[in-house]
């Protein structure tokens, strides 16, 4: 199949192209500048100019969305608020205007979103698709990405949605930063280290994306979490263990976190306890990391 990703660059775009490459498939991506990188070809588009190089809808089988500002790239000033959520709503709603104008063969239509649909912070309340949604930026942004996608399923396009929680890889995400505190032996939960962190390895996280494209019965709303949200302190606990480094500092005081990153601060000092039933009652995937501490050990080969 031709399967067209958008966002293919990143953290899970690169891990989703090679498994799908590894799988036989022709793998494209949509970029602001045309380029070969390997196997995988490259169409142009322009957001703001409202440009898609058509042949790539043409000629597409499915397609991925993962485009969109990192979150947690830059403090959340409202010049980059506004850039977050544009860039997932617009570049849904240009794919969206280019479908109803071209004809295409597109059989299914993938899109990210996140557990912060139902807010940055929502103690140890338990989670599902049917929660609330909740009322701050994360909150907000994940609402207008998901309306977006509604677009495309308002054409008749099969649409999934996956909220998608903590991603734990070895070179990209939250992990890292998380991480290198620890390996020089200063690692600490952070604020309470009370707040609930619902993860998911990155493979995993890639093979949910491969089984809603390519299984006709999956579609609307998934959270796409591991079985075992666990809290910061326990977190911080078991990654120490992983590598093998103490836990000498008290824990880093919210106060702290918040003069460094301002309002971003409530990423890492809010949490949610989200469960995955629906993946479990609607579909057949099966996780290979399902135990924070193995996906741990995998990641960093320990």
């Amino acid at each position: 199949m031709n399967i067209l990703i958008t966002g293919g660059t990143g953290l899970v775009g690169t891990r989703l192209t090679e498994l799908l490459t590894e799988q036989g498939h022709s793998v494209w991506h949509l970029s602001r500048k045309a380029q070969q990188r390997g196997n995988v070809k490259t169409f142009v588009w322009d957001i703001d100019k409202g440009i898609i190089d058509e042949e790539a809808l043409r000629g597409a089988d499915y397609i991925i969305h993962l485009a969109g500002a990192g979150i947690a790239d830059e403090r959340w000033t409202p010049e980059r608020k506004k850039e977050i959520i544009d860039s997932r709503t617009k570049s849904m709603a240009l794919i969206a205007q280019k479908l109803q104008m071209i004809p295409h063969k597109i059989q299914g239509f993938v899109s990210a979103s996140g557990i912060g649909f139902y807010g940055a912070d929502t103690g140890s309340a338990i989670i599902t698709e049917e929660s609330q949604a909740g009322n701050d930026f994360v909150s907000e942004c994940c609402i207008l990405w998901e309306k977006a996608a509604d677009q495309i399923a308002n054409l008749g396009i099969r649409t999934t949605k996956l909220r998608i929680g903590i991603v734990l890889a070895e070179k990209g995400g939250a992990l890292p930063k998380m991480a290198l505190p620890t390996k020089f032996g200063f690692g600490a939960p952070l604020g309470t280290g009370e707040q609930f962190l619902s993860w998911i390895h990155i493979d995993d996280l890639c093979r949910l994306f491969i089984h809603a494209l390519f299984t006709p019965t999956v579609q609307g709303v998934f959270n796409a979490v591991a079985d075992n949200p666990i809290n910061n302190r326990t977190f911080n606990q078991i990654l120490a263990s992983v590598l093998n480094r103490p836990l000498w500092l008290p824990n880093v005081p919210s106060f702290v976190l918040k003069i460094i990153f301002g309002e971003m601060a409530s990423i890492v000092l809010g949490g949610n306890k989200v469960l995955n039933n629906k993946l479990k009652q609607e579909t057949s995937f099966t996780f290979l990391y399902d135990d924070p501490e193995a996906a741990l050990r995998d990641i960093f080969k320990k």
